[in-house]
């Protein structure tokens, strides 16, 4: 969180600088969103996925590196009527710090399901690309509708992917806000634009093009929720375009209960 934090503070001061410090700001938000997919540290978390992730952490203080380990079975979701039924069998006993942790589990468990609806609700090919469903991850890092993450992988071969992470996270778009406040005068600078404002159905969104990555498109969609598109090895920005319009984001907002 002090992370976050830091990041939101960084980002008002980038709003005075040239083009090139908002590439630097839309890396570190990008980066911010997709870590959340794959790594969560310090909350409790609860996943659903089809795949298995690893996590390689290195260290310089003289401490081995772990090389081996079963690591952690992944669980089901909280059973939500289970969960409340505890929360009332706790609250009528007047112990209420365990009426709440059930609550929280109930909430839990909802976002899990929310989740994975939108998930299932993601089409299975877009331009001739298929999901990689080994990929597919719902994860909630909190409990209720703080910080949950959907991804999903399209890829036909190794050399071409489009990667989508739909994200309900409020930091994320506060950040977005603020650029979009500001992104104007960051795109007068008349040199060759590597980020700029685009519309997607309607809807503000950013896309940013990095050699090195290819393009990044991440469209607001509403006050605490954002659909974040990476396209590795497309042609140009037209294609990047043309695909964000394939999805149903208008569908993913009504489900989100975004307006």
């Amino acid at each position: 969180m002090k992370k976050l934090l830091f990041v939101l503070c960084f980002i008002a001061g980038l709003m005075t600088t040239n083009n090139a410090s908002s590439q630097g700001f839309l890396k570190k938000l990008k980066d911010k969103v997709s870590t959340a997919v794959g790594t969560v540290t310090g909350a409790k978390t609860t996943t659903s996925s089809e795949g298995e992730a690893t996590v390689s952490n290195t260290t310089n203080t003289g401490k081995p590196t772990n090389k081996g380990g079963a690591g952690l079975t992944n669980t089901a979701p909280p059973d939500v009527k289970a969960e409340i039924a505890d929360a009332e069998t706790a609250h009528a006993a007047k112990n209420y710090s365990d009426a709440r942790y059930s609550l929280q589990q109930a909430l839990l468990g909802v976002e899990i399901q929310l989740g994975q609806q939108i998930l299932k609700s993601l089409p299975a090919t877009v331009d001739a690309l298929n999901a990689d469903t080994t990929q597919n991850v719902v994860m909630s890092t909190q409990w209720g509708w703080n910080n949950m993450s959907i991804h999903r992988v399209w890829k036909n071969t190794a050399d071409k992917q489009l990667t989508v992470t739909i994200g309900n996270a409020g930091i994320y778009s506060s950040v977005v806000d603020l650029y979009f406040s500001n992104a104007g005068m960051m795109q007068a600078n008349g040199a060759q634009q590597n980020i700029k404002q685009v519309r997607v159905k309607g809807n503000k969104a950013i896309i940013q093009y990095e050699a090195s990555k290819g393009y990044t498109l991440l469209v607001s969609l509403g006050q605490s929720s954002l659909f974040v598109l990476e396209g590795v090895n497309f042609a140009n920005e037209q294609e990047v375009m043309s695909t964000a319009n394939t999805f149903d984001i208008d569908g993913i907002k009504k489900l989100l209960g975004e307006q």
